[in-house]
């Protein structure tokens, strides 16, 4: 088997519906006008593209905005390829046609692997290349997250865009009896040498009654707004808190609610009488556990602060967890003990590893291990729900609407064409939104509350205590040098749950066959290393420790980067290399990646001195399709660490607003320092230890370092932005602390 042949045994009926994006024609991507329903007088010109009469354009969004600026992005691609100004581009959600239905960001991470490995990498589906098929996208499903969203529409909204733009120039020159050659379009006008001129709006309607043809993507070159820096439409709202997120929903006759869940792990209700009079509560609602959410019930208050004070006086008994309390000390003995004992499954096996350590001069050997880390989002979880005349309305800050949609129809037994859902602003989603639960218990709530619209919102607590954390995982190296300190072998083990197979069955994705395969995010960033070793054996062995675990940013990379820069860090000190140099040797066959890493020590100087007191750490990492080099400048103060500044630089594909590729770098960067020296879920007795920030440190504004980002040129096609910034951080950190005390950190937090 090569490379690009997959076998998708595990998948069953659904498998054999998994089509090559590559294969079908862009055109099927467009979609009817019908399936993007007009407002008012808009005409809708393909399932994406609508066009107003004052010549505005209306966009279908199918992504959620989350922060990551995809609104504006998106945006873009339409407005460069139609001529027109970005203030005339609207954005309206999309419906649920198969059109907007984008599982790509999961189908990396999904129980896929080659079935026999013939000495490649095996194959890694890139963002937006491949699609779930019928079944899944009749379920209207679609996802914002892996990093995907530039990349899953780069080709089908310009498409759509060019198409609805050739309609427009076509309409035009049958009205004005002028041929289409003598029209071009600028600025949302069409215009004709002669002076006539006219907006979208006037040739709207006819266009609708004609075929495009000879619809081409504009030249590179020709760009004025693709790759320059934008203004993002987001901004002025979210400064000035007009912006709707979903805490902020207002309905008439709103109620508000609050959950309690089981105080421990797998605990459930053993008395609660919902009859209990409690000041400020108006009902208690029992919930049941769809989508995995921790049993436990709701409190409906006129406001969210009544139901909040009513819910801590409401008295109820829990039961344990049958299968005894969950300790993370313990799962941490127990991953460790898997390695000596399970083999896992091979993802990665080149060459011959051990014939290169029987013979190798030397032997290095490592062990390393992350805590489980919660979201965290600043927005708490919150959903709000109306049912009312067999009606769902659900307004929700989700990152999957669609498995959203079909929840709510299952729980509150109606056909899935009566549940809609109105997708806010997120206030951080990081994967946490990708889960269902908060919707499920609001759904639930709505329906004891006759009609009302009714707002749930989780306290900070509740929050931390009923995460879908990332997992705990281990990792063991080894690799043997020979009497040339060279690198000759690298065998890498790692044990940890598996998520996908664990979400799947949270949101209900009807596959057929077997759920519990090997799930490749648990070893991405680790079978797919760039380096040029010849014998490389990469496996994992998959657990499931009975502690909910999610997608968190950066998923199995945000770990295994640090994992494996980390280890050839080490591999650099042992044969007396600077690390810089010890990388660049091992990717004399990588250019891609060596120019990342040239260009992030370039900026950053490295080898040049340093005030005393200060040293640099180097580390490279791909994810999500992206190429990222950072280097941390860092010192010790009041015997902590201290990042003061960090240089990085990224290998996106082509950048469609720098600016944006900036930001997500130090939101990134922020965000993966905050887990390398705080962040930890520990869990005694099944009940989570930290509570609240106070507990569950961020990074401080006054300890955020200065971030330097520089973006290589590239004419590959766009990859990911929002993610890939966040593995290389913990290793940068962890080698410039081993510069600066000769001690080596193999756990996280990097505890000094």
């Amino acid at each position: 088997m090569k490379r690009r042949t997959m076998l998708l045994s595990t998948l069953g009926v659904a498998g054999a519906l998994i089509v090559g994006w590559g294969a079908m024609p862009s055109r099927s991507r467009l979609g009817k006008p019908e399936d993007f329903l007009p407002d008012n007088q808009d005409i809708s010109l393909n399932g994406w593209i609508r066009i107003a009469p004052d010549g505005s354009v209306g966009l279908a969004m199918n992504k959620s905005e989350m922060g990551q600026g995809v609104y504006n992005a998106l945006a873009m691609l339409v407005a460069e390829e139609l001529n027109a100004p970005m203030d005339s581009i609207h954005l309206h959600q999309s419906g649920y046609d198969a059109i907007y239905g984008n599982v790509a960001m999961f189908i990396g991470a999904l129980p896929l692997h080659p079935l026999v490995n013939d000495g490649e990498k095996p194959f890694v589906m890139k963002s937006g290349e491949w699609m779930v098929g019928k079944i899944a996208r009749e379920l209207g499903i679609n996802a914002t997250g892996g990093s995907s969203s530039v990349a899953d529409s780069w080709n089908n909204l310009r498409f759509a865009a060019a198409t609805a733009k050739i309609s427009l120039l076509m309409a035009a020159a049958k009205q004005w009896n002028i041929p289409i050659q003598e029209l071009t379009v600028n600025n949302g006008l069409i215009i004709h040498a002669s002076g006539k001129s006219g907006n979208f709006g006037e040739f709207a309607k006819e266009a609708t009654a004609l075929t495009p043809k000879n619809v081409t993507l504009k030249n590179r070159q020709d760009w004025v707004l693709i790759g320059h820096d934008t203004m993002r439409a987001d901004i002025p709202p979210k400064t000035d808190g007009s912006a709707i997120f979903g805490i902020d929903v207002r309905l008439p006759n709103m109620l508000f609610a609050t959950i309690v869940l089981a105080p421990m792990m797998g605990g459930k209700i053993s008395q609660l009488d919902t009859n209990q009079s409690v000041p400020g509560m108006i009902q208690l609602v029992p919930l049941k556990s769809f989508a995995a959410s921790a049993n436990g019930f709701a409190v409906v208050g006129k406001t969210t602060w009544n139901a909040i004070n009513a819910a801590q006086q409401v008295q109820v008994q829990w039961a344990k967890r049958e299968k005894g309390a969950i300790n993370t000390d313990q799962i941490l003995e127990e991953l460790q003990n898997k390695l000596k004992t399970d083999s896992g499954f091979t993802f990665y096996d080149t060459g011959d590893v051990k014939k290169s350590e029987s013979n190798g001069k030397k032997i290095i050997e490592a062990n390393y291990h992350a805590p489980y880390l919660a979201h965290a989002t600043l927005e708490p979880m919150n959903c709000t729900v109306q049912i009312k005349n067999g009606q769902v309305d659900i307004w929700a800050p989700t990152q999957i609407p669609g498995l959203a949609r079909a929840m709510a129809a299952k729980i509150a037994n109606v056909s899935v064409d009566k549940v809609n859902v109105r997708v806010t602003f997120l206030g951080g989603g990081f994967g946490r939104r990708l889960e269902l639960d908060f919707i499920s218990q609001a759904v639930q709530v709505a329906m004891a509350t006759d009609g009302k619209p009714v707002q749930l919102t989780w306290t900070r607590e509740q929050d931390m205590a009923n995460d879908f954390y990332r997992p705990m995982q281990v990792a063991q190296f080894k690799a043997a040098i020979n009497e040339h300190g060279q690198v000759e072998s690298l065998r890498v083990s790692s044990a940890g749950d598996a998520i996908t197979p664990r979400w799947m069955e949270r949101v209900s994705i009807p596959l057929a066959g077997p759920i519990d395969a090997p799930d490749k995010s648990t070893s991405e960033g680790l079978f797919d290393l760039p380096y040029g070793i010849t014998n490389q054996q990469m496996s994992h062995v998959s657990t499931h420790m009975g502690v909910p675990i999610g997608y968190w940013r950066s998923v199995g990379h945000s770990q295994n980067a640090f994992f494996s820069e980390s280890f050839i860090d080490e591999l650099a000190h042992s044969v007396n290399q600077d690390p810089l140099a010890f990388r660049e040797s091992l990717l004399t066959d990588a250019p891609r990646y060596l120019a990342v890493l040239q260009l992030a020590a370039k900026k950053a100087n490295w080898g040049s001195p340093l005030p005393i007191g200060r040293a640099r750490g180097i580390a490279l990492h791909e994810s999500f399709g992206s190429i990222v080099a950072e280097v941390a400048e860092v010192s010790i103060q009041n015997g902590k660490p201290k990042v003061h500044k960090v240089v990085c630089a990224i290998d996106c594909g082509t950048v469609v607003n720098p600016n944006t590729v900036a930001q997500q770098m130090q939101s990134a960067i922020n965000f993966g320092l905050t887990a390398a020296l705080y962040g930890r879920i520990d869990i005694k007795d099944g009940v989570v230890q930290q509570t609240n920030f106070t507990n569950y440190q961020m990074l401080h504004m006054a300890d955020s370092p200065k971030v330097e980002t520089w973006i290589m040129p590239s004419t590959r096609t766009p990859s990911g932005v929002g993610e890939p910034g966040v593995p290389p951080i913990a290793p940068a950190l962890s080698n410039a602390l081993f510069a600066l005390t000769g001690k080596r950190l193999r756990e996280l937090p990097l505890l000094i």
